[in-house]
């Protein structure tokens, strides 16, 4: 993604927010960590083991470990099934998170090997895994795909792509960053979701609104090497009780909000369909996220941009994605309390005005 210059600035004088749960400070944040929350020690004890167990218990696994960053923890989970298996490759999406946005370190540093399967522009399917002729370490599937807006395979997809891992004795591995905002598409349990999956990872700082951090769910076995690997890391940090108390207050607060999020997706993205010069991706988001494709120069999305901020006090987006048309901006729609706050036609009037007016 690219920051427009200058616009994040104008975030801080807004008191209206089309985007997630808009600005919070760090005092916000903080004011949400109760006064006696119990610390740890290098991540044993106090609210760093209360949330791996109750990580756990939601999604139906033995174990869960808490680890600093996502890019950690897939990393680890990936190389604790291919040492286990003797094998390096690992089957994902053209468009997958781990190759795309972080220098491939599955690779180099765990010496992993990328079988890709399926096309960039549309989801993966079940038939397109029988093409990949290696038996692999590990399947990894994406929950919901963020580059293609948010999308979700139905249960049934997700059933066969599991059923045909394991044919060919490779782990399922699910990059659940997003898992928590996929949960009300399928309408079950996080529990009945995760069991498809060996290894389940989750973050807290996206659709939680958390402090930074995530965990890794699976196996006690497999939850073991990981912690082993999560100190070779220097993962294992002296005091890991701030984030995972945020990620406790955002479980607590969020997570039962995540179904509201999705129906007021929806309404908006009904009305945001109807205006010209938007394109929604998908259509009829099946997660609270969705990505936008806007005609306006880079120039003209700017000055909109400050346009509402200035007069209104409403702040919508600072940063676009890189789009190959010319003339269209490719902006990520992530819904959440702050838009909750605003009415459908509200968030409609704002984007139209984006695209011009129309």
């Amino acid at each position: 993604m690219a920051n427009t210059d200058g616009l994040r600035a104008l975030e801080a004088g807004c008191t209206r927010f089309v985007q997630g749960h808009g600005r919070r400070t760090a005092a916000d944040i903080l004011a949400e960590i109760p006064p006696d929350t119990e610390l740890d020690r290098y991540g044993e004890g106090g609210v760093v083991t209360a949330l791996e167990e109750r990580v756990a218990a939601l999604l139906g696994k033995p174990a869960a470990a808490f680890l600093p960053t996502g890019t950690m923890a897939q990393q680890i989970a990936l190389r604790v099934h291919a040492e286990a298996r003797g094998r390096r490759g690992v089957v994902f999406h053209p468009a997958c998170h781990l190759d795309w946005r972080e220098g491939r370190g599955y690779e180099r540093l765990h010496g992993l090997s990328a079988l890709q399967a399926g096309e960039l522009r549309r989801p993966l399917t079940p038939e397109d895994l029988e093409a990949v002729a290696e038996a692999p370490a590990a399947l990894l599937l994406e929950l919901p795909q963020r580059d293609l807006g948010g999308h979700l395979p139905s249960f049934e997809e997700l059933e066969a792509m599991a059923a045909w891992a394991r044919r060919r004795g490779a782990a399922v591995h699910m990059d659940g960053a997003r898992l928590w905002e996929a949960a009300p598409f399928y309408a079950r349990p996080l529990a009945e979701i995760a069991g498809l999956f060996d290894t389940v990872y989750v973050s807290f700082y996206k659709g939680l609104g958390a402090l930074a951090g995530c965990a890794l769910a699976g196996p006690g076995e497999t939850i073991a090497e990981v912690r082993e690997w999560r100190r070779r890391h220097g993962g294992t940090l002296y005091s890991m009780w701030p984030n995972a108390a945020s990620a406790m207050a955002g479980l607590d607060r969020r997570l039962p909000r995540m179904g509201e999020y999705l129906v007021h997706a929806r309404r908006i993205a009904a009305l945001l369909g109807a205006l010209e010069g938007v394109r929604l991706l998908p259509e009829v988001p099946q997660a609270p996220m969705m990505h936008l494709f806007i005609e306006a120069t880079r120039e003209d999305f700017e000055a909109r941009v400050r346009r509402l901020a200035e007069d209104e006090g409403l702040f919508t987006w600072a940063a676009t994605w890189p789009f190959e048309l010319p003339g269209v901006q490719r902006v990520e729609f992530s819904v959440g309390e702050a838009t909750l706050a605003l009415s459908p036609e509200e968030v409609s009037r704002a984007v139209g005005f984006l695209a011009g007016g129309r």
